[in-house]
């Protein structure tokens, strides 16, 4: 079969080929089975020929500097007070004195039920009282005469009492048809006509007071040691008006759902021009602490997950240094966690790990925050 590729019967110097190839594949398995391109523990191939040399990096020295810290949460704008009008007796309405959207101060008529009825009632009751004085009185004067007997003194006094419950009663009927203002505000709804008849618990008009405006926002369970009471924040409303404002109250319970506690902030409005129900950023300085700045790049994860930065120490020794971030910029992160000086690897920190020893040379391209 001279045409078989496979048959070397005939060709000795083809045979001899076969073997060596088949030779060479067994010598690159083994070399692979023997682990010898594996990457060692820090990820490195080969590193044999440079075991016990210590690995050059870049460092730069950094200093803490004092930082401001500050909180910050999103909220909502609320109004101080949002009450609902009621009517608190039935009837057509007379008049409506007011518009919608108009201010209103505290006490202003709004509208007015038709009174007619209540008015008859008044008159009426007006007459009982009087009657059941002078009745009263008769018999107090027949009782000194001794003409009568104390228990027609004491009916004659339960009708008088009645009847000066009567004409009370009367009285603030005709009151609650007068529909007034409960504070100073806007009349931010009105929901009645001219003519409309109405019946006592119906919603007639809405009043809101947005001066001082309530700021609404939540605390997570880790910053709430930080606030207090009476501190100054600062408001950045979503319509780019800023203004300064004061802790009005803390909540001590949290939510059981999102654990995290209530805060309201007090801002004056005394203009108006501050909108209830927008979204605002609250921002709470809350005092100066030693912070690093760094660029986020060098920033790495220990093995169980922590956030950290590799550093060196006096003897050449790299060390893993577990960081917070105070805050963040457009150039660099400001982080807490490090000594107040402390040596930083910018360059090389993925060759090394924990108690390496390498050659530290200054960070020439590093710049300054």
């Amino acid at each position: 079969m001279p045409n078989d590729p496979l048959h070397f019967a005939d060709d000795p110097g083809a045979h001899r080929s076969a073997w060596s190839a088949l030779a060479l594949v067994g010598i690159i398995a083994i070399w692979f089975a023997s682990g010898m391109l594996v990457p060692d523990e820090d990820g490195q191939a080969t590193r044999d020929s440079r075991a016990g040399e210590p690995v050059s990096v870049a460092v730069t020295t950094s200093t803490a500097e004092p930082v401001s810290e500050t909180f910050v949460a999103e909220g909502q704008a609320l109004p101080d007070r949002d009450t609902r009008v009621r009517a608190e007796t039935s009837g057509a309405i007379r008049e409506v004195l007011i518009r919608k959207g108009q201010k209103v101060a505290a006490d202003d008529l709004i509208a007015r039920i038709d009174p007619r009825q209540r008015t008859a009632d008044l008159r009426r009751a007006e007459a009982d009282l009087a009657r059941t004085r002078r009745e009263l009185e008769n018999a107090e004067t027949l009782l000194d005469r001794g003409a009568t007997t104390l228990d027609r003194v004491v009916h004659a006094r339960v009708e008088f009492a009645a009847a000066e419950a009567a004409l009370a009663a009367a009285r603030q009927a005709i009151a609650d048809t007068e529909i007034r203002a409960p504070f100073a505000g806007q009349l931010e709804a009105l929901e009645i006509d001219t003519g409309e008849f109405v019946t006592a618990g119906t919603d007639l008009a809405r009043v809101v007071d947005s001066d001082p405006l309530t700021i609404e926002a939540r605390v997570p369970q880790q910053s709430l040691g930080r606030l207090e009471l009476g501190q100054s924040a600062n408001i950045h409303f979503i319509t780019g008006e800023r203004r300064t404002g004061t802790v009005s109250f803390l909540g001590s319970t949290a939510d059981p759902t999102t654990r995290t506690f209530a805060l309201e902030v007090e801002v004056a409005n005394p203009d108006g021009l501050l909108t209830a129900g927008i979204s605002v950023e609250v921002r709470i300085p809350t005092g100066e602490t030693a912070a690093h700045f760094v660029s986020p790049a060098i920033l790495a994860l220990d093995e169980s997950g922590a956030l950290g930065l590799k550093t060196v120490d006096e003897q050449n020794r790299a060390a893993f240094q577990p960081v917070e971030i105070l805050k963040a910029q457009t150039n660099g992160v400001w982080v807490t966690g490090l000594p107040g000086t402390a040596r930083i690897i910018s360059v090389g920190q993925g060759f090394v790990r924990a108690g390496d020893t390498v050659d530290p040379r200054p960070d020439t391209g590093a710049r300054e925050p």
